[in-house]
């Protein structure tokens, strides 16, 4: 009798008060955060190096527009390619972009389109780390076709953005051209 008096006070106890249970939240799968927000979750990129840099900034700049501004039909799209290599973030995008577009360009090949020109300026760009201003003068010509005949020489002016890598040594990490 004891033991079911002891029983039965258990379970009335266990009755009488209803105790709180507190679930952890649960993460959504990575499906269904794909199918949410149509990106699927995934770790985070390794960080970009390039192969080469500068021991300081605009050196890095004058390096990357300097071949960035000089190029052949023949030579363009290699060159686009060098340059994404020596770059990182968005300026390596760009460049590879370039490389891809100018690769299958057929007029560009058929004119012998070339572009030659010099840096003129870099300078910092105020309020803005590690953002400088480029200005170049550049001429455009064409061995094989009349529609660069006659073109004067151009000012253009960009921006450039540059990341010191882990070696400390500079890169070119954006370029926005301007004009």
């Amino acid at each position: 009798m004891a033991i079911a008096a002891t029983m039965a006070a258990l379970v009335c106890a266990g009755c009488g008060t209803a105790q709180k249970r507190t679930t952890t939240p649960t993460r959504p799968s990575a499906l269904a955060q794909a199918e949410a927000t149509h990106e699927f979750p995934s770790a985070p990129a390794p960080r970009e190096t390039a192969h080469t840099g500068s021991p300081a900034a605009i050196p890095a700049i004058r390096a990357f527009v300097t071949a960035y501004i000089n190029w052949t039909a023949g030579t363009v799209a290699a060159d686009m390619r060098a340059l994404a290599a020596s770059t990182v973030g968005q300026a390596r995008s760009a460049m590879t972009l370039a490389a891809a577009e100018t690769t299958g360009d057929y007029e560009l090949q058929r004119g012998g389109i070339s572009n030659h020109g010099t840096v003129e300026a870099i300078a910092p760009l105020p309020g803005r780390r590690n953002r400088y201003v480029v200005v170049t003068l550049e001429s455009t010509s064409a061995t094989d076709t009349t529609a660069y005949d006659g073109l004067r020489p151009a000012w253009h002016v960009a921006l450039a953005t540059v990341t010191q890598q882990p070696d400390g040594t500079w890169v070119v990490s954006a370029w926005q051209p301007e004009s």
